[in-house]
């Protein structure tokens, strides 16, 4: 008799595409496993006219499905890893992330324009605080509005005319094969990406064994994971969310090791402080951590206190 799995996951276009792609690479690896999906939805998708950081951040989009795993009604749940909080619920582990789709965010127009080429006191919709702060940093002319909802319905809202132009992680329009959608990849001196953006994150129970194993057999990416624990490490030092205008990002040094470049700006982009530092691999969580330190020396602290209040 085979296996089950079943994994937990929302129930967007993204979000099934990405079970999907686990559940066939778990199929690769452990093909005696029947692998069932727990399609929820979270508090995250039902509040969609409200700013996360106005209600609660990136984890309303997770806490339902760790309870899932709580609740033994999953075995694995399916992350956008950069939505997951520093700090897992209690009982529950991280076992494997994934190589890292295309990192950067994208900006996304009717026209073939760039963020420089866009006219004055254009409309730019986002749900990100992160990326508010670093394009206004760039263009404080623009106009920032809210945009939320699943892939799909953002790019109906930009081909309305609600916005003239949007920005998204390129890596959810690439796994849903939007990718001809993006007019600008956003290089990382314009805006540094969240932490992990791009990867997936898989969690299980801890003590769940056999989760685990089959998971890092299909999808564990080591070397990827040294650099989400640099990104989360120094998320974490900062106290950081959604809430707070943060942004890491870790790539392979020249000669080895790690290079993390992270950020803290305000949220209306008239203060952006950067810090970059590289070390190696063994010592990810440090050079979070140091990362977070050297920006905090900076006045990240005060910034951060005042986004808050806010």
């Amino acid at each position: 008799m085979s296996e089950r799995l079943v994994i937990a996951t929302r129930g967007s276009a993204l979000a099934l595409w990405q079970a999907e792609h686990v559940k066939a690479q778990i199929a690769r690896v452990a093909p005696d496993f029947v692998v069932e999906f727990n399609v929820i939805k979270t508090q995250g998708d039902k509040i969609l006219d409200v700013a996360l950081a106005k209600v609660g951040g990136k984890g309303l989009f997770v806490k339902e499905i760790e309870q899932a795993l709580i609740d033994r009604t999953a075995d694995i749940a399916v992350h956008s890893m950069k939505d997951v909080p520093a700090e897992l619920a209690e009982g529950l582990v991280l076992a494997a992330v994934s190589a890292r789709e295309v990192p950067w965010d994208a900006l996304c127009a009717r026209e073939p324009v760039t963020l420089d080429t866009l006219p004055k006191g254009a409309t730019v919709g986002t749900s990100s605080m992160r990326r508010q702060c670093q394009l206004l940093a760039r263009r404080p002319d623009l106009q920032i509005k809210l945009l939320r909802g699943n892939v799909p319905t953002r790019i109906k809202k930009l081909d309305d005319g609600e916005y003239d132009a949007i920005v998204l992680a390129a890596a959810g329009l690439t796994r849903l094969g939007l990718a001809d959608r993006i007019t600008q990849l956003l290089p990382i001196e314009i805006s540094i990406p969240a932490v992990a953006q791009g990867v997936l994150g898989l969690e299980t129970r801890e003590g769940d064994h056999i989760a685990a194993e089959v998971v890092r057999r299909a999808l564990h990416d080591a070397a990827q994971a040294d650099k989400i624990t640099a990104e989360r490490a120094f998320l974490a030092a900062m106290g950081g969310s959604c809430q707070t205008p943060l942004a890491a990002h870790a790539t392979d040094r020249e000669g080895g090791g790690i290079r993390i470049v992270g950020m803290c700006g305000k949220p209306d982009g008239t203060r952006i402080l950067r810090a970059e530092l590289g070390g190696a691999a063994i010592d990810a969580r440090i050079l979070g951590e140091r990362l977070a330190r050297d920006l905090i020396g900076q006045g990240a602290g005060e910034i951060l206190d005042e986004t808050r209040a806010l």
